[in-house]
């Protein structure tokens, strides 16, 4: 088959699409044949040499995928081959095959096509997981989203939606914010112009978020534990401003508030098993209605995946960016 390989770190450029070997379904696997992927921040830095696989990972970018089965590994029951499903992954992604642990698995949603069900594992897993199994939003709370029109931003402004929570989104300008109010958010923050923390205090009349969903990490940790309201939770699950912050354990205490950090990609097995299951009972009937949608901004040619991670630097897409396996664009 051929993949996404990385020979050295570096720039878009270090991305080569190469023939490489064949994986195998190993014991609760299965091999899918990949029509679609999707680009993360992730990717970026592990072709950056920043964010290396977890042991026993493929060694290809690529976090999530859609496609078909096309063989079980030992052990595997209740999947066919010929299922189409969407995927969670270690890594792999980025090429024409990958071998899945069964409990990644997700069927694709009624009435979703194949080649888009690639935006939503991902983005899916870890709005639910930090948000409603962590952070425990709750309806007619208020959630803080940084970056609200990125892949993960998309996503959690509608499922807060869903469950009745009201939505502040940070976005760098109108346009950007113009796309997360077509999603529901409700209070919108341009972070080029405004103070976040003022913002959202003028909007709940200085009570705060309940729930904050921060991809930046230590740039805003202060800030973000000023922006939190009594009882109120922070979800760490990006480090773009930086991985080493001062945190005022005071201001936390008196708020009685909860900073929590996670990741995904390197979690155990049963532990993205559980997120899966999750996310299938709670979110994929929301998509199957139609009340939650993946955002796409561009599909790409996989071994064009230099050009996704530009566009994925140059922040100015809205949602996802994907990438189509040539023998998939070939049968469509």
């Amino acid at each position: 088959m051929y993949a996404i390989t990385i020979p050295e770190p570096g720039g878009p450029e270090a991305l080569v699409w190469a023939e490489v070997p064949d994986p195998v379904a190993g014991e609760g696997e299965v091999l899918v044949d990949v029509v679609s992927s999707a680009v993360n921040r992730a990717d970026v830095l592990q072709r950056q040499g920043f964010y290396n696989p977890p042991p026993g990972a493929s060694p290809y970018p690529g976090l999530e995928c859609s496609g078909r089965i096309s063989a079980l590994g030992p052990g595997v029951t209740g999947w066919s081959v010929g299922d189409e499903v969407c995927a969670l992954l270690a890594g792999g992604g980025y090429a024409e095959k990958v071998a899945v642990p069964v409990g990644q698995l997700l069927p694709v949603p009624d009435g979703l096509d194949l080649t888009l069900a690639a935006a939503l594992p991902e983005v899916t897993a870890t709005v639910w997981s930090n948000v409603f199994m962590v952070a425990h939003l709750r309806p007619a709370e208020t959630l803080l989203v940084h970056g609200g029109s990125s892949g993960i931003g998309t996503m959690a402004i509608q499922l807060a939606k869903a469950v009745g929570a009201r939505v502040a989104v940070t976005a760098g300008g109108p346009t950007k914010l113009a796309r997360c109010a077509e999603l529901g958010a409700d209070i919108l923050i341009d972070y080029r112009e405004q103070d976040f923390v003022e913002e959202l205090r003028k909007a709940t009349d200085g009570a705060g978020a309940d729930v904050i969903l921060d991809i930046v990490g230590a740039k805003y940790l202060d800030r973000n534990v000023q922006a939190l309201a009594v009882n109120g939770r922070l979800a760490i699950i990006g480090l773009q401003g930086g991985a080493k912050g001062e945190l005022n354990l005071g201001a936390l205490l008196t708020k009685r508030a909860a900073v929590t950090a996670t990741s995904l990609r390197g979690r155990p097995l049963a532990e993205k098993a559980a997120i899966v299951a999750a996310v299938r009972e709670h979110v994929w009937p929301l998509i199957a209605d139609g009340v939650v949608r993946p955002v796409v901004d561009r599909m790409l040619p996989m071994p064009d995946a230099a050009e996704a991670h530009r566009v994925m630097e140059s922040s100015t897409h809205v949602g996802k960016v994907l990438l189509q396996a040539p023998q998939a664009s070939a049968t469509n």
